[in-house]
């Protein structure tokens, strides 16, 4: 080797002697097995460092992941504390509302409401027409059910029971137009009827006069009025005002917030959940 790399071999000797050795190699490499075998032990052996020195870019990387998923939980742990914080402050404020209602209703001796036995309730036919709005029910009096007890579903009001069975029972819709709710505005608490007119997905509010301060877009809520529905309860949102001077009381028409043309399961409410007094 010496000789040959020496400096008395000239370059040109050298370079012709390198040629020769890779076309040697080039082609036992392509028409032998020994390359492959060759390939395959440097590989082997060359692995180790190959991993070494990946090392360091893991590391990097695996730290930058730490660190971004560190940031984003302090982000999402400084956001669940603003929403505890918020929600803190709105259960102080109801507990202190609640206390202040209770307080007040001991002074004017008035009722409080309490809440008694609820039962889930599924829906058996729709018998709907025209005039007509009503469903059968799973419920009967062999449940402890009875005629006049309120029924809503997860949004709201959707009417009261009639022709109670044995083991089924019929639930006349608000819609219907036989139907009358007593409710009042949310929004400034002014008394008012909800009339069904027949229609599934309207409803229209009855005598009101010009003058009443109701808006579009008005929740109207149940108000405890007759004893029959529990106060509170959501009814139907004002969607039309008609305020026709030719006519003696403007035309009011509400859309239902319950479900009424899809119920699947219902609640009966307890007839205990209107309105008791406190008194002994």
């Amino acid at each position: 080797m010496n000789l040959l790399f020496g400096r008395s071999i000239s370059l040109q000797l050298r370079l012709t002697v390198a040629v020769v050795l890779s076309i040697i190699l080039i082609i036992g490499d392509r028409y032998t097995s020994g390359g492959t075998f060759v390939r395959t032990t440097l590989n082997t052996l060359v692995s180790p460092v190959l991993y070494a020195a990946n090392v360091p870019y893991e590391l990097f990387n695996v730290g930058a992941q730490s660190l971004h998923t560190r940031d984003r939980l302090l982000d999402e742990n400084e956001t669940l504390r603003a929403k505890q914080l918020l929600q803190s402050e709105q259960l102080q404020q109801f507990q202190f509302l609640l206390k202040e209602n209770n307080e007040l209703r001991a002074l004017l001796g008035a009722s409080s409401r309490q809440s008694h036995s609820r039962q889930i309730a599924q829906v058996l036919s729709v018998r709907s027409n025209r005039y007509n709005h009503q469903v059968v029910i799973n419920k009967g009096t062999i449940d402890g059910v009875s005629e006049g007890q309120a029924v809503i579903d997860e949004l709201g009001l959707v009417g009261q029971l009639t022709h109670v069975g044995t083991t089924t029972s019929r639930v006349l819709l608000m819609t219907d137009t036989t139907h009358a709710t007593p409710v009042r505005i949310l929004r400034n608490d002014v008394s008012m009827v909800v009339e069904g007119i027949g229609k599934i997905n309207l409803v229209q509010l009855a005598h009101v006069s010009h003058s009443l301060d109701i808006r579009i877009g008005d929740i109207l809520v149940t108000s405890g009025l007759g004893s029959r529905f529990p106060e509170g309860y959501p009814v139907a949102v004002v969607t039309e005002i008609d305020r026709d001077e030719g006519l003696p009381f403007a035309k009011v028409y509400a859309e239902p917030i319950a479900q009424l043309d899809r119920v699947r399961l219902l609640v009966i409410l307890g007839e205990n959940d209107t309105e008791v007094s406190n008194e002994p």
